[in-house]
């Protein structure tokens, strides 16, 4: 962790509301007038979208069958690592893009689903700022949450997750719902031992639950609406966050536990900056007089 080059860290699985929460941090950079380096998960993928399928079929051949995006072996995390400690220390380290679409891919002359070449964050940044999957990891050969000054994170209820990965991935992605489900079931032993234990490190969570019948998430036939959820918010340290004040700005809120705010889906955004801007305030103000 660093006082001078701090590493601020959203994790969560695609379709779990990061960018919600990278809208909100963006708002919050621009009033500060802090300059950020961003990161994307994504980039720190070991494979590109080509390979990744071939080496996916290989395992199958094997009976490997749970090769995923979510697990150590198809992820880079050392350096996932190295970047988050060496910017910590010197605010620099490598990095790069994962091109997802065309769009991004034409500048660089580049096919979708390739990785831009390796190179250095720029220089003169303020903060480094991670969004994707593996920011909070942990495994036994590597520890990226050691490094990072604040962990946010952000995910549905699992039930709620799937049904969003199922419509996105059959309305936008062309997939069959059987494909859907078969990915789900393949990366299941990643979710569990490599995502999930990340937000039990999260110094705050928020996590979108929905108030209506998501029980069979694979016949649902539209996702639950923010009017329809609820947003159960998690405090790591709950005395360093001023309760009642949140409490009076967002209307409707209430606490559930000590350290557990819940409030209606639609005010998540909102939530976000309000708890959220303080802190990255006094992560600059602590980098100002380090």
């Amino acid at each position: 962790m660093s006082a001078k080059h701090p590493v601020i860290v959203v994790t969560g699985s695609s379709g779990a509301g990061t960018t919600t929460v990278k809208n909100a941090f963006e708002h919050m950079f621009h009033r500060e007038g802090i300059n950020a380096a961003v990161i994307e998960g994504d980039a720190f993928h070991r494979y590109d979208r080509l390979t990744m399928k071939e080496k996916v079929a290989e395992a199958a051949e094997k009976g490997i069958m749970d090769l995923s995006h979510f697990g150590p072996d198809a992820n880079i995390f050392d350096k996932l690592e190295a970047l988050f400690k060496n910017y910590g220390e010197s605010g620099t380290g490598q990095m790069r893009k994962y091109l997802h679409n065309e769009a991004e891919a034409a500048p660089y002359k580049q096919d979708p689903g390739t990785f831009t070449p390796w190179e250095s964050v720029p220089e003169g940044t303020d903060l480094l700022f991670y969004e994707g999957l593996h920011g909070g990891v942990v495994t036994k050969d590597v520890n990226v949450a050691k490094w990072v000054d604040l962990l946010v994170g952000v995910v549905p209820i699992v039930n709620l997750e799937w049904i969003q990965k199922i419509h996105r991935d059959t309305a936008q992605r062309g997939y069959s719902a059987e494909a859907v489900t078969n990915t789900i079931l393949r990366r299941m032993p990643d979710y569990v031992n490599t995502i999930t234990p990340q937000f039990s490190r999260t110094d705050i969570n928020f996590q979108r639950v929905p108030v209506v019948d998501t029980s069979n998430p694979f016949i649902s036939r539209d996702i639950p609406t923010p009017d329809e959820s609820l947003i159960v918010i998690r405090f790591r340290h709950p005395e360093k966050h001023d309760m009642p004040y949140y409490l009076s700005m967002l209307k409707d809120s209430w606490m559930s536990r000590p350290n557990t705010i819940v409030l209606p889906g639609g005010k998540m955004g909102l939530a976000m900056e309000i708890i959220l801007n303080p802190v990255v305030h006094d992560l600059m103000e602590n980098k100002r007089t380090a």
